[in-house]
C-alpha cells in the first residue's frame, strides 16, 4: 500500500517573511541574517552569525534600539547548540507600543564563543557573566567574565541540558 503525500505546504520549508527590522537591515547593507518566525506576540527575531553580530548591534543602536531588555542563553538540547538571546527595545517618548526585535546567535555546544556587546549597551554586564556561567557561552571582550552565580571553582554549566549535577560540592570552611 503506498503511502499518502503530504500536503506540499508541509514537504516545503515554510518560508517566514522578512519584518521591518529584517527589511531595513538588508536596505543598509546588513543582508548576511537571517529573519526567523516572529514568536507568539509577533516579535520579529532574526538570526546572526557570531562574526557579524557587533556590526548588526551596532546598526540596530543606531536605528534606535537604545534598551536591551534581556540577553540569555538557550540549551536547544543535548549534541544540539547553545543560543546567546538578545532582546531590544526602542525607547522613545511617548511610544504607547516600543518597536521590539530579538536578535538570535546560535553557537556551536563545543566551546560557543561570541562577542560581548558590553560596549554598546552596559545593561548586558551581569547578564553576559550568567549566560557564562549557566551555559558556559564565552563573551569576547566582556570587562570582567567570571562566574556570577556559582562558585569560581565550579566545574560545568547547570543550565545546559546534558549538565550532570554532581552528588555534593564540598563547601570551605570560612575562617
Amino acid at each position: 500500500m503506498a503511502e499518502e503525500s503530504k500536503p506540499a505546504a508541509e514537504t516545503e520549508a515554510s518560508i517566514v517573511e522578512a519584518g521591518k527590522v529584517s527589511q531595513w537591515l538588508t536596505q543598509n547593507g546588513f543582508d548576511n541574517h537571517e529573519s526567523l518566525e516572529a514568536d507568539h506576540e509577533g516579535v520579529e527575531i532574526i538570526k546572526v552569525e557570531p562574526d557579524l553580530l557587533l556590526p548588526i548591534a551596532t546598526a540596530l543602536y543606531a536605528y534606535g534600539f537604545n534598551y536591551l531588555q534581556c540577553q540569555s542563553g538557550i540549551d536547544l538540547g543535548p549534541g544540539k547548540e547553545i543560543v546567546s538571546m538578545y532582546h531590544l527595545i526602542k525607547v522613545s517618548d511617548n511610544a504607547d507600543r516600543p518597536e521590539e526585535v530579538r536578535v538570535k546567535v546560535f553557537l556551536p555546544r563545543e566551546n560557543p564563543r561570541v562577542p560581548s556587546v558590553y560596549w554598546i549597551w552596559k545593561t548586558v554586564d551581569w547578564q553576559e557573566r550568567e549566560s557564562y556561567d549557566m551555559y558556559g557561552i564565552v563573551y569576547e571582550g566582556h570587562p570582567n567574565l567570571k562566574r556570577i552565580l556559582m562558585p569560581e571553582d565550579w566545574i560545568g554549566y547547570p543550565l545546559r541540558k546534558d549538565y550532570v549535577s554532581p552528588d555534593f560540592y564540598e563547601l570551605q570552611d570560612a575562617h
